[in-house]
C-alpha cells in the first residue's frame, strides 16, 4: 500500500469514503469543511491497513465462520469466540508501510504532543445503526509507540461482546465490516459534553439536549458523574439541571487519564448564553450532515470543538407534512393492534383499502388529526370517540392540547362527521340480518378469487385495482356499520346505566358465547381439531417432532389422514390469517401450517375432549344467567318495569350484533389473502425471468412500483437492498400513540393514584381476577402455553385468538376496550388488561402475576 493509500488528513475525508475511512472519520472529515466548526486536526488510518492485518492472519477466517455458526442467544459462545477475535488480531504486527507513516505523521508535531486514537468502523454512525461506544477509543496517547498500540487496540475493539451483539442483533455480516482509525491532536478542556440536536427521549426535533461535565468527556460518557443539564427549545432554555459533582476526568502527565477531586458546590458549568451558543453550533452540525446528530463537544480556550458526530438512530422519524405547521397524528397501528413495522407493499396495500388519507413513518401508517382539533366540535367528538376507546391515546392528546399548540378555530357551517362516530339510528335485534351480511361477505370475496384467478403480468394489477372499490364498499358499507356501532353503543349504554343503577358493568358477561363472531368461533374450532388428532398417538408424536413439511408428513402415521383433514379444513375456514395480518406481506396459515403446531399441542395435552363446545355452552348460560338477574333486579326497582325492557332491548342488541364486528375484518383478511397468492405467483414468474432475486423482493416494492416492475421488465434492486436495510432499522422502533410533525412521539398516562407498589397500571377491558405463571411472548408460533398461564405480549390481533381458550388471563400493551383482543376475551370469560406500557419488558417469563380485569391493575407476585 502506498502511504496515501494507509494516511488520509480528514479533512480528504467524507461520506463518499465510507468504506474507506469508516462512520466517525467520514463525518469528522464532512464538518472539517463545515464553516463555523472546530474539529481538532488529525488523520485517518484507512481499512485498508487492518484488512492488511487480518487477511493474512492464521484461524482468523475459521473464528468468522464459528461466530456466524453460533445461535444470536448464546452470549457465552459468542463472547468465547470474540475473545479469541480479540486476541489474534491484538497479536498481529502493524504492518511496516503502515507503522512508518503514523510514526512519520506523529514524528512532524512537536515532542511530547498527546493525540486521541479512535476507531471508526465501517458500520458506525450509520443513519441506521450508530455502534455508539460498541468499539474502543484512547485519550491522551503520547508517542509514536503508544499511538500504534492504541492502533492496534482499536482494530481489536472490532470484536468486543458488545460489537458483536450489537451486529448480530442488527443482522449484520461480520465480515462485511472492517476499521479504520482516527488519530486527533489532544484537546485539553475545561468542560466537555455531548449534545442531541433533537430530544433523544421524545424525539421532538425543536428540542435540543446539552449535558455538560468538568475535564474530560469520558467521565461522562463511563457514567463516573453525573452531568449539569439543560433543554432547549428554540432558543429559550425550558429546563435546567445541576448536578453535584465530586470527580472529573483529566489528562495524566506521560499519558493516560487521571481523576481528580473535586468541589461539590461548584457553579454551573455553562452560561445559558454558552449554552444557546452550544445549540447554534448544534443546528450547523445537523444541516451539514443532513439528520439529528448525538455530539461529543470540549471547551477549551474559550472555542468550541466538536470531537464526534454521529446519528441519532433511536428517533422516530417525522411523516412529510408539505408545510410548517404543527400537524397532529393518531397511530393506525394502535387502533389495529398491531404496531409492528409494515413493509412497503404492505403499506400501499392498506392505504388503497381504507379511505382516509394517512401518512407513513417509520414503516407506520398515522391519520392527521389536525383539521379535526382545529374545531370545537371536532375536538370534543374526537377526544369523545377515543376515550372510549384508548385512555392512554386521549391523554396524549390532552398533552399536545394543553399547551395550546393547536389554535381551535369556529366551527364550519356544516360539520365534517368525527372519524368513529356513530351516524345513525341503532338497529333493533335481527340475526337474520347478521347472516345476510355474513353470506354477501363470503360472496364477495369468492367472486374476487374467480376473477384474479390466473391473471398474470399487467392483468393481474388490474384485476386487482379494479377489485379495491369493491373491498372498500364492504368495509365502509353503511348497513354493516350500523350494525356493529348499534352493538357498541348498547354495551357503552348497559355500563353506563346498570353502572349507575346497580352499581355493576355488566357487559363483560353478557357478551360471552354471542352468535356469529368468526375470530372466536376459530379459537374454538381449533379445539376440535385437538379432538381430531388425540385419539391418535402416532399422529400426535409426528406433530412433536414434525418441520414445515408437517401435512406431507402425517399421511406416514397411523391416524395421520384424520388429523391432516382436520388441521386442512381449519386451514380451509381460518388459513387465510396470520399474526400481523392487515399487513400483506405476512406469510398466512395456510402457507405456514407448522406454525399452529404448537397450539394444537398445547390444546391435546391440556384440554379434555368436547371443550370447544363445553366452554360456548358454559358462556351461553353465564350471559343468559347474568341477564335474567340483572332484568329481575331492576324490577324490583325504582321505575323498574321501564327500566328492565330498556335493559332487555339493550342486551339483545348487544348479543345479537357484537359477533359481526369481527367479520369485516375477517373479510378483508380473506381477500388479502386472494391478493397476495396471486401477487406471489408473479414475484416467482419475475424470479424465473432474473428480474426479481427472490420473491421477497416484491415486498419492498409498493403496489404501482411493482405493477411497473411487471409491465417493463426491471427491478431497481438497490433500492430494494436499502429498503430491506430501512425495515430492519424500523423493526426496532417503537411506535408513538400521537406523533407530531415536530417528532414529538406522546405515549399518555393513566395518572391513577391507586396503583400499589409492583403494580402496573393498564385498561380493564375483561373482568375478573386470576394468578398465574406469566408467559412472555413475542411469537405465536413458539408460544409453550398451558392451562392457567397468562399471556403477556405487544399486541392480539385475531390471530391470536387460539392461545385464548388455553390461558387464564391476557395482559397486552396496546389495546383498548373494543379491540379485537378485549372483544374476544370478554366473549371467552378472559381476565384481560391491556395498554400496560411496558409489559414484556416489566414482566419476565416466569413470574407469577395477578390479572385483575375489574381494576386494571397487574401485580407482579415473584
Amino acid at each position: 500500500m502506498g502511504v496515501h493509500e494507509v494516511l488520509l488528513q480528514l479533512g480528504e475525508v467524507g461520506r463518499d469514503r465510507l468504506g474507506v475511512v469508516g462512520g466517525k472519520a467520514a463525518h469528522l472529515g464532512e464538518l472539517t469543511r463545515t464553516a463555523g466548526i472546530t474539529v481538532p486536526g488529525g488523520w485517518c488510518v484507512t481499512t485498508g491497513a487492518y484488512r492488511a492485518v487480518v487477511e493474512g492472519a492464521p484461524g482468523f477466517d475459521a473464528l468468522l465462520d464459528r461466530l456466524a455458526g453460533l445461535p444470536a442467544d448464546d452470549a457465552d459462545g459468542l463472547a468465547a469466540v470474540a475473545a479469541e477475535l480479540r486476541g489474534l488480531v491484538a497479536s498481529r504486527p502493524v504492518p511496516d508501510d503502515v507503522a512508518a507513516a503514523v510514526t512519520a505523521a506523529v514524528g512532524r508535531a512537536p515532542a511530547g504532543t498527546a493525540w486521541a486514537v479512535r476507531s471508526s468502523a465501517t458500520a458506525e454512525d450509520l443513519p441506521t445503526a450508530s455502534f455508539a461506544g460498541q468499539q474502543d477509543s484512547y485519550l491522551n496517547v503520547v508517542g509514536a509507540d503508544a499511538v500504534l498500540d492504541r492502533m492496534r487496540d482499536c482494530w481489536a475493539s472490532l470484536f468486543t461482546d458488545r460489537a458483536v451483539a450489537y451486529r448480530r442483533r442488527r443482522g449484520l455480516d461480520h465480515r462485511a465490516v472492517a476499521m479504520a482509525v482516527v488519530i486527533q491532536e489532544m484537546v485539553v478542556p475545561n468542560v466537555s459534553g455531548v449534545l442531541f440536536t433533537a430530544d433523544p427521549v421524545t424525539s421532538d426535533r425543536t428540542v435540543t439536549v446539552v449535558e455538560a461535565v468538568p475535564g474530560l468527556g469520558e467521565a461522562l460518557v463511563s457514567g463516573l458523574v453525573a452531568a449539569d443539564a439543560w433543554t432547549v427549545r428554540a432558543d429559550t432554555v425550558v429546563d435546567t439541571r445541576i448536578a453535584p459533582r465530586t470527580v472529573a476526568v483529566q489528562p495524566a502527565p506521560g499519558g493516560g487519564t487521571r481523576t481528580e477531586r473535586l468541589d461539590p458546590d461548584g457553579p454551573p458549568l455553562l452560561t445559558e448564553d454558552r449554552v444557546r451558543e452550544l445549540v447554534r453550533l448544534g443546528r450547523t452540525v445537523e444541516a451539514g450532515l443532513g439528520s439529528p446528530q448525538d455530539i461529543e463537544w470540549c471547551l477549551s480556550g474559550g472555542r468550541f470543538q466538536v470531537v464526534q458526530s454521529r446519528p441519532i438512530t433511536t428517533l422516530f422519524p417525522v411523516p412529510d407534512t408539505g408545510d410548517d405547521h404543527l400537524h397532529v397524528y393518531l397511530s393506525v397501528g394502535y387502533q389495529q393492534m398491531m404496531t409492528d413495522a409494515m413493509r412497503p407493499l404492505g403499506l400501499s396495500f392498506w392505504q388503497m383499502t381504507t379511505p382516509r388519507p394517512m401518512a407513513e413513518a417509520g414503516g407506520r401508517l398515522f391519520v392527521d388529526v389536525t383539521a379535526a382539533l382545529g374545531t370545537p366540535s371536532g375536538r370534543a367528538g374526537l377526544l369523545a370517540v377515543m376515550g372510549r376507546s384508548d385512555p392512554l391515546m386521549t391523554d396524549a392528546l390532552r398533552t399536545v392540547l394543553d399547551r395550546g399548540a393547536v389554535p381551535l378555530g369556529e366551527d364550519p357551517a356544516t360539520p365534517a362527521p368525527v372519524h368513529g362516530a356513530p351516524t345513525t339510528e341503532p338497529l333493533d335485534p335481527d340475526p337474520a340480518l347478521v347472516a345476510e351480511l355474513v353470506a354477501e361477505g363470503r360472496a364477495s370475496v369468492a367472486d374476487a378469487a374467480r376473477r384474479i384467478h390466473g391473471r398474470v403480468g399487467p392483468e393481474l394489477f388490474v384485476a386487482i385495482r379494479e377489485d379495491i372499490p369493491e373491498l372498500r364498499a364492504r368495509l365502509s358499507n353503511p348497513r354493516s356499520t350500523r350494525v356493529f356501532m348499534t352493538a357498541m353503543d348498547a354495551a357503552y349504554w348497559i355500563d353506563e346505566h346498570v353502572g349507575e343503577w346497580l352499581g355493576e358493568r355488566p357487559s363483560d358477561v353478557l357478551t360471552r358465547s354471542v352468535p356469529d363472531n368468526v375470530t372466536s368461533q376459530m379459537g374454538l374450532a381449533l379445539l376440535d381439531v385437538a379432538d381430531a388428532v388425540r385419539p391418535h398417538p402416532a399422529a400426535v408424536a409426528l406433530l412433536r417432532e414434525a418441520g414445515d413439511d408437517v401435512l406431507d408428513a402425517l399421511g406416514s402415521v397411523e391416524g395421520g389422514a384424520v388429523a391432516r383433514d382436520a388441521i386442512v379444513g381449519w386451514l380451509d375456514a381460518y388459513g387465510a390469517r396470520c399474526v400481523g395480518e392487515i399487513d400483506i406481506s405476512r406469510p398466512r396459515w395456510h402457507e405456514r401450517p407448522a406454525a399452529l403446531v404448537p397450539l394444537i399441542l398445547g390444546h391435546v395435552d391440556g384440554e379434555e375432549p368436547g371443550a370447544g363446545r363445553r366452554r360456548f355452552e358454559e358462556g351461553r348460560r353465564a350471559a343468559e344467567a347474568t341477564r335474567d338477574d340483572l332484568l329481575a333486579r331492576l324490577r324490583a326497582g325504582v321505575d323498574g318495569e321501564a327500566r328492565a325492557a330498556r335493559t332487555a332491548l339493550m342486551i339483545d342488541r348487544l348479543r345479537t350484533f357484537i359477533g359481526y364486528r369481527e367479520f369485516p375484518k375477517f373479510g378483508m383478511v380473506s381477500r388479502y389473502a386472494v391478493y397476495r397468492a396471486a401477487l406471489l405467483a408473479e414475484a416467482d414468474r419475475l424470479v424465473a425471468a432474473r428480474v426479481l432475486d427472490d420473491r421477497t423482493d416484491a415486498y419492498y416494492l409498493r403496489f404501482d412500483e411493482l405493477e411497473q416492475v411487471s409491465r417493463t421488465g426491471h427491478a431497481d434492486l438497490a433500492l430494494v437492498r436499502a429498503r430491506r436495510a430501512e425495515f430492519a432499522a424500523y423493526e426496532a422502533l417503537t411506535p408513538p400513540r400521537v406523533l407530531t410533525s415536530d417528532g414529538e412521539c406522546l405515549q399518555g398516562s393513566y395518572h391513577r393514584d391507586d396503583v400499589p407498589p409492583g403494580a402496573l397500571a393498564g385498561l380493564a377491558v375483561s373482568a375478573g381476577t386470576v394468578e398465574g405463571r406469566a408467559r412472555v411472548v413475542a411469537d405465536l408460533s413458539g408460544a409453550a402455553l398451558e392451562p392457567g398461564d397468562v399471556l403477556v405480549t405487544a399486541y392480539t390481533d385475531p390471530s391470536w385468538t387460539p392461545a385464548f381458550v388455553t390461558v387464564a388471563g391476557l395482559v397486552t400493551e396496546v389495546g383498548g376496550r373494543m379491540t379485537h383482543g378485549a372483544v374476544v376475551a370478554r366473549e371467552y370469560g378472559l381476565p384481560a388488561v391491556v395498554g400496560v406500557e411496558g409489559a414484556t419488558r416489566l414482566i419476565r417469563d416466569g413470574q407469577r402475576v395477578r390479572v385483575d380485569g375489574g381494576s386494571g391493575l397487574v401485580e407482579i407476585l415473584g
